[in-house]
């Protein structure tokens, strides 16, 4: 049986209509470039996670460097970032010549590490990026209050967990001075090219990011501030206004399976179901675990990855994509390990957690559309493995 990691082709069935018809609109607009679809979908997301304000912009890294850029983070600033994500995290800091400072993060949510943020400030500290990796929520409480004790702005990277509720209530994206999301094709909202989003409260700061977004012109041709071509095209506002109403739906069918993949786990004697992260007893896999469960708030894990942790990471790999399963990892070299990052000062075996999760981490396919039998054969075939 194939299983691929990821079928949006299955995802474009169910809405082909709508959305032929809404790429077509924008043909016979001959609007590509912001403009009213752009406009409507600001809107739309901005009501969605509560935001004053959502300004489209190209993509979830342009949607970062933006951010960092509307705040005035410049050269020698220290920003702190979690050592285990996607490298724009890190990058974006490091293209405004900044200093990005790595911090761990926790084994069992993946997400940033609040005492290690503390740690890591110095004079020189001006923003903390907590990334709510792979679909679930950082832990924003002690994030916020070092940020206030310490006078720091917080950019939350929301790239994967857009419709992720903290503990509190609020959506990610609206915590922090400003919330930067992807809609990379394969994401839970995922467009047809690049495109991102940044949310914020603060209106002086959403008119800046919207100045900056069209290279500092206000208006145009002149300029105070110089920014970049951080535009969002009108077919992909388009797409994602369709796709939009069913984000719920796909994050509750993405949880779903991963109930799906816990029984079967459990079914074929490779987990105990204890959820203690330790390699012990029947605990040869261990799954990702919901750090915030409750149902009456959108505050849980939606799944944007499934990652579950082996011993024997790289064989298993081997062996499934020979059994036609699709399988990544997501990410293999944590950024204190990275060859451009070697310049910077910091203790290379700081990091046990990152290590360990990159190292350790294997993603599943966990896509909305998967069925229920090709659950079963990947956790059948990862039993056969271990046979």
């Amino acid at each position: 049986m194939n299983v691929p990691l990821l079928d949006l082709k299955l995802q474009y069935q169910n809405l082909k209509k709508e959305l032929d018809e809404a790429i077509l609109k924008v043909a016979e607009s001959q609007y590509f470039i912001l403009g009213p679809e752009v406009s409507e979908l600001e809107k739309e997301i901005a009501e969605y996670v509560g935001a004053k304000h959502a300004i489209g912009v190209s993509s979830g890294t342009d949607a970062l460097l933006l951010s960092l850029m509307a705040l005035n983070i410049g050269p020698g600033d220290e920003v702190i970032v979690p050592t285990y994500s996607f490298f724009a995290t890190a990058g974006v800091v490091s293209r405004l010549n900044a200093v990005p400072v790595f911090t761990d993060v926790d084994l069992t949510s993946f997400n940033i590490s609040p005492e290690d943020v503390e740690r890591k400030i110095t004079n020189k500290t001006k923003a903390i990026i907590p990334v709510h990796l792979y679909g679930q929520s950082a832990d924003m409480n002690p994030i916020m209050e070092i940020a206030e004790k310490h006078n720091l702005k917080v950019i939350e990277d929301g790239a994967q967990a857009i419709g992720v509720q903290y503990k509190d209530g609020k959506y990610v994206g609206t915590i922090g001075d400003a919330g930067c999301f992807s809609f990379f094709p394969s994401k839970n909202l995922g467009g047809y090219g690049d495109g991102g989003m940044i949310t914020v409260n603060d209106d002086e700061l959403a008119e800046r990011i919207r100045i900056m977004r069209v290279h500092g012109g206000a208006p145009k041709y002149y300029h105070k501030v110089i920014g970049g071509n951080f535009r969002l095209d009108a077919i992909q506002a388009a797409v994602l206004r369709v796709k939009l109403p069913h984000l719920d739906d796909w994050s509750a069918k993405r949880r779903e399976n991963a109930a799906l993949y816990k029984k079967y786990f459990i079914q074929y004697g490779l987990n105990s179901g204890d959820d203690n992260g330790s390699y012990d007893g029947e605990n040869k896999v261990l799954l990702p675990k919901a750090i915030y469960e409750n149902l009456e708030l959108k505050n849980y894990h939606i799944f944007n990855q499934h990652i579950i942790r082996v011993k024997e990471r790289d064989e298993l790999i081997s062996y499934l994509r020979e059994k036609e399963i699709g399988c990544e990892i997501y990410y293999p070299v944590p950024f204190h390990k990275q060859e451009c990052f070697a310049g910077l000062d910091f203790d290379e075996n700081g990091f046990p957690n990152s290590d360990v999760a990159a190292a350790e981490t294997i993603a599943l396919p966990i896509f909305p559309e998967l069925t229920e039998e090709q659950i079963e054969y990947v956790v059948k075939t990862i039993a056969e493995f271990y046979k």
